[in-house]
């Protein structure tokens, strides 16, 4: 990964007091500036976490990462991707037999010297989880601090949103799986990853919306939904719109300074759109992306 000497952080605002001496970062400085305006530090510390002092860089990444969960927290988190245990008659559904609902069937059928029928006994199961999501992260161009830091919270987001069953991509000319859907990874680990992303190569977004399929298409919830964050501007690979349709559900989030194309995308390709004000927005967008 590229590095970034010490002075090119000099003149941002902050950077001083977090960061008084080299290979230092104030935690207390962090939390007073992140209370103030978390946008702001958190893309700082993103920014650093790729500083040529490895130390600092890998103490502004442990600090963006607990922020960036810390802002997705704020959002309403929904419960729907964790499967919830259900009860049901046995001649309705299979299941595990639940012996004490099912206790008094089982007597009056051993009271009365016959087989026990399937309509008195009880079972439990547990019902399958309720939303999977697919995070796309265009990585294409400049991937700077602000945009590293959005990528972060929203990783953040889809993890509390759909525990179980959610994958996250980044792509520009090519497609790398940061978790896969049929992989555990903590929380942390995936945002860790995002914050180590840099932008390079033209932008194939055709090949990221195509792979997001693929992996939902691993999962067994009744809804899966592929979240998209981009600009929407493709430079290479197939038509992103004919993709786009083969999704079950598709939800684009852009910047709110540079959304003109990613809404006109969602438009034509029948897909959602939210825009964003900054990272600490991202948790609002993604549950109004998701909401039925």
């Amino acid at each position: 990964m590229r590095t970034t000497p010490r002075g090119h952080y000099e003149g941002q605002p902050g950077f001083r007091l977090l960061s008084p001496e080299t290979g230092t970062l104030d935690a207390t400085e962090v939390a007073a500036q992140a209370s103030a305006d978390p946008d702001q530090t958190l893309a700082l510390l993103a920014d650093m976490a790729a500083a040529a002092d490895r130390r600092m860089a890998a103490l502004a990444a442990r600090l963006a990462g607990r922020l960036a969960l810390d802002l997705a927290r704020a959002g309403t988190a929904s419960a729907g991707g964790v499967g919830r245990l259900e009860t049901a008659r046995a001649d309705r559904c299979p299941g595990d037999i639940d012996i004490d609902r099912s206790l008094d069937g089982l007597l009056e059928a051993r009271a009365a010297s016959r087989p026990v029928g399937l309509d008195e006994l009880w079972v439990q199961r547990w019902q399958r989880p309720a939303t999977a999501i697919s995070l796309i992260v265009d990585r294409s161009g400049s991937m700077g601090g602000p945009r590293l830091a959005a990528a972060a919270v929203a990783a953040a987001a889809c993890a509390l949103r759909a525990p179980q069953q959610w994958s996250a991509l980044a792509f520009g000319d090519r497609v790398v799986a940061i978790k896969s859907a049929d992989r555990d990874r903590p929380a942390l680990a995936v945002v860790d990853d995002v914050l180590r992303l840099r932008g390079y190569g033209t932008t194939d977004l055709a090949a990221a919306l195509d792979a997001a399929r693929a992996q939902l298409a691993r999962c067994t919830a009744r809804r899966r939904v592929a979240v998209l964050l981009s600009d929407c501007r493709a430079t290479a690979g197939g038509d992103p719109v004919t993709a786009a349709r083969r999704l079950d559900e598709l939800c684009v989030i852009a910047p709110a300074g540079d959304s003109t194309d990613a809404e006109a995308f969602a438009e034509t390709a029948g897909a959602r759109f939210a825009s964003i004000a900054g990272p600490h927005s991202i948790p609002a967008a993604v549950t109004a992306v998701l909401a039925d």
